[in-house]
């Protein structure tokens, strides 16, 4: 992958993992309910699910970076929710140590047929530039879409902080391409039965009633890569 010039214009925020069972799950659910709200973006169940569409180059350097623990490095992906092909999301995220700053923006139907499945349209819409950016990878590095990474997603905010608690679960994979836009694509769970993850996110800090709250001293921090593990179960 080429070389990321550092921009002293972008702002990283933390990023922690923790790998948890169900009931640790549940237990931190019930604690972090009274102190936290709601994603405004969820469903009555408090959920909703993301399906990213991630690429990599003809050298699979991503794959190779996330190996290595190499960084500052960063991974392109196409993202949606509740398969709602109505928002398509591009996104980059650059991780940095254990800070991470993700660039984003909307792409049409046609935008995206152009970057997954290499269509080139009559009359083609210009591209914003982070796809277009992309665009140029593609020419100059052959990055192509390599996997699905499917996965459930309730997640609480707090304003002090800019603090975002996610818990992820029934991470799924799927190297079938074509099937990013179908609810019954064949996927496969990539952890072990009853296991999910916790991931927070915050600014400059993380206020004491929360930390406490999640009692992040009693859990394993882990370097977990969704697309990482999700490439390894099809290579």
């Amino acid at each position: 992958m080429e070389k990321i010039i550092p921009d002293r214009t972008l702002k990283y925020r933390h990023e922690f993992k923790y790998l948890c069972t169900d009931a640790q799950l549940s237990m931190l659910e019930v604690r972090l309910k009274g102190i936290l709200q709601k994603d405004p973006h969820t469903d009555d169940s408090g959920r909703y699910l993301i399906r990213s569409l991630y690429f990599d180059d003809a050298d699979d350097s991503c794959l190779a970076e996330n190996e290595d623990g190499t960084g500052p490095r960063e991974k392109y992906r196409i993202r949606i929710y509740n398969y709602d092909q109505s928002r398509i999301s591009l996104e980059c995220k650059r991780k940095k140590n254990d800070k991470i700053n993700k660039q984003s923006c909307l792409l049409t139907k046609e935008q995206y047929d152009r970057l997954v499945r290499n269509r080139t349209p009559l009359s083609p819409e210009p591209l914003p530039p982070l796809a277009g950016k992309l665009m140029a990878l593609k020419l100059c590095r052959h990055m192509e879409p390599k996997v699905i990474v499917s996965y459930e997603r309730t997640p609480y905010v707090c304003p002090y902080g800019n603090v975002r608690v996610t818990f992820d679960r029934n991470i799924a994979s799927s190297s079938r391409i074509g099937d990013f836009f179908r609810k019954d694509s064949g996927q496969r769970l990539i952890l072990p039965s009853g296991m999910q993850l916790l991931e927070v996110k915050y600014d400059e800090y993380l206020p004491d009633h929360i930390y406490h709250a999640l009692s992040l001293s009693n859990l394993e921090r882990t370097a977990f890569s969704k697309y990482y593990l999700c490439r390894k179960y099809h290579l």
